[in-house]
Parts: structure tokens; C-alpha cells; sequence
């Protein structure tokens, strides 16, 4: 590695080289990424500027090869929102307060462009990003159905949302990509820390002990609930990928679920028929390493890379 520029740790994943792939193919994954990542109500994001500004993550991070594997983001944002929507304030504060049912693919992109902000966007980007999303939470208050008050913006909901997220992430590339070791992880934790704190998610936890510990202290308020079984019904058929790939959307929600904590898929009423067969285990993992070595010059992790000046393959050295 030339000097000067960021070495991973020897306890950060290193990943296999970049698949090449036929610039046909490559072009028509690059748009797709681009699409995914593009919302007619929100600004296009230049990951590249400014030129030479760090994230809130470091290039050297867990975090930046975590994220860049689009399996471990879609299957991990998926069993966020279950945890999510296990904790009833937060439930009712998105569904009730967000376009989810009705444009679930904006909401999705929209979702998915925040954290990818958050984690390659420049910090004056992110910075900017963060304290938009907190004037918005300002506005978002009301009533559970069973009369319990919420607010977007206590800090409380917000440390359940950001656990739920570094679960989420964190062990859908530990599960389905590539094994995480316990400094990893916890390490992977630490790393959201920065971002928490801009967001207002102040107890949210720094290591897997800490997670394991919120979890743990939820037993008593997650509650099943059909907006949970209405949820995985929208993303079964939400046009969130091409055609062609819905299978493999389909397979990865059931994904989603297996890595849900065992007392929490018991809690809300989800059964071992909606996770995944036995023989769909190893497809999954496979799909979640090969997707790990396609590197795709459109995504935030290979334009956050040229921003700072590093080689476009450097998560794939």
C-alpha cells in the first residue's frame, strides 16, 4: 500500500479483491445504484466534495466496508425497522408520521441515502444532513393507540433506533458476508458514536455488551403488533429491486428475520415460515460475499474513496 494512506488495522475485515465485471454489466449495476440512491424530493449528494474532507467515519473503519456490501444494508435496514416497530412509540411515530405505506421505495432511498451519508459523506455533508433530520423529528410527536406519548426527538427512542441500526448492519455482514470478531464489532459500535450524538441518540450503546444490555432491558415494552406483518408484506412486493431480482428480495427479507433475536421473532408472532429454509443459508451467504467484491465506481464508498484521494478499489485491497 503506497504511503500515506490509511491501513485497516489487522483486526478490520479484508476483503477479496474486485470482481471484474463486463462494462456492460458494470454500467447497467452503476445506474441501478445511482436509482436507488436518487429521490425526486431530495438533493443529489456529491460524495467526491469537498475534495479531501474526512467523514465522520475514517476510511480505515469497520463501518466503511460494513456499508458498502449491499446485501448486509438491505437485509440489516429490514431487521432494524422489525426491532423498530417492535417498540410501539417508535412504531407509531413512522408509521403514522412518514410515507412508508404509501411510497415505500421513496422512503426506502431516502433511508438508505441518509446512511450512506452519514458514513462516506463529507462531515460538513452529513453534519448538515443530521441537523435537518432533527428539525424534522422536532415535528413529530403524538399519541400510541394505547394513549402512551412519543416524540421523534427523545433520546431515548432515538438510542433504540440507532441500536437497532448497528445491530441490524453490524450482523448481516457478520451473518451473510463475512464473520466479525468481537473486537470487530464492537469496534463497528463505537464507530457510530459521532453520528449518534449529532442525532441526539445519546444512550446509544458502544459495544456489543452495551447492546446486548438495551436488549435485554426491552423484554417488558416490545409488543407484536400487524403493522409488523403489514411491513414485510410491503417489501415483499415494493419495486425495491430490478424485476428480475425480486427473488432475491424476496429471499433476503426471509434473511432478515432468521438474524431477528430468537425471543424477539417469539414476541411477534413470527415463525420459522418466515425465515429461511435451511438450504437458503448458504445461498445467502454466497450472495452477500460475491456482492462483496463488486466494486462499483457510482456507490458513496468508491466516491467517498476518491474524495480522499485513496484508489477507487481501496475497500477491495
Amino acid at each position: 500500500m503506497p504511503l500515506g494512506q490509511p491501513r485497516p488495522p489487522p483486526h478490520v475485515p479484508l476483503p477479496m479483491p474486485a470482481l471484474a465485471l463486463p462494462t456492460s454489466l458494470s454500467r447497467r449495476i452503476d445506474a441501478a445504484v445511482r436509482s436507488l440512491l436518487e429521490s425526486p424530493d431530495t438533493p443529489a449528494v456529491d460524495f467526491t466534495q469537498p475534495q479531501g474532507e474526512p467523514a465522520l467515519i475514517p476510511a480505515e473503519s469497520v463501518s466503511w466496508r460494513v456499508f458498502r456490501n449491499p446485501v448486509a444494508l438491505f437485509v440489516g435496514g429490514v431487521a432494524a425497522v422489525i426491532l423498530e416497530f417492535a417498540e410501539p412509540r417508535v412504531r407509531s411515530g413512522v408509521w403514522e408520521h412518514s410515507s412508508f405505506r404509501t411510497e415505500p421505495v421513496r422512503r426506502l432511498r431516502r433511508t438508505g441515502l441518509a446512511a450512506m451519508v452519514t458514513v462516506y459523506g463529507a462531515r460538513s455533508v452529513a453534519e448538515r444532513m443530521i441537523a435537518g433530520v432533527v428539525r424534522m423529528h422536532d415535528k413529530v410527536a403524538g399519541d400510541t393507540p394505547s394513549g402512551a406519548a412519543y416524540h421523534a426527538n427523545d433520546v431515548e427512542l432515538l438510542s433504540w433506533v440507532q441500536a437497532t441500526a448497528g445491530f441490524g448492519f453490524g450482523e448481516a455482514y457478520n451473518r451473510y458476508v463475512r464473520p466479525l470478531s468481537p473486537a470487530e464489532f464492537d469496534r463497528f459500535y463505537a464507530e457510530g458514536a459521532p453520528a449518534a450524538r449529532l442525532y441526539g441518540a445519546l444512550s446509544a450503546p458502544g459495544s456489543v455488551t452495551e447492546w446486548e444490555a438495551m436488549l435485554d432491558s426491552m423484554r417488558d415494552r416490545l409488543e407484536p403488533s400487524p403493522i409488523v406483518f403489514e411491513f414485510l408484506e410491503i417489501m415483499r412486493h415494493a419495486p425495491a429491486f430490478p424485476a428480475p431480482l425480486r427473488p432475491v428480495q424476496r429471499l433476503l427479507l426471509r434473511a432478515a428475520v432468521e438474524m431477528t433475536p430468537a425471543w424477539v421473532r417469539e414476541r411477534l408472532g413470527l415463525t420459522a415460515s418466515h425465515g429461511l429454509h435451511t438450504w437458503e443459508k448458504p445461498l445467502v451467504r454466497m450472495l452477500g460475499r460475491v456482492s462483496d467484491r463488486i466494486m462499483l465506481r457510482a456507490s458513496p464508498a468508491v466516491q467517498a474513496s476518491l474524495r480522499l484521494g485513496l484508489p477507487a478499489d481501496y475497500l477491495y485491497r
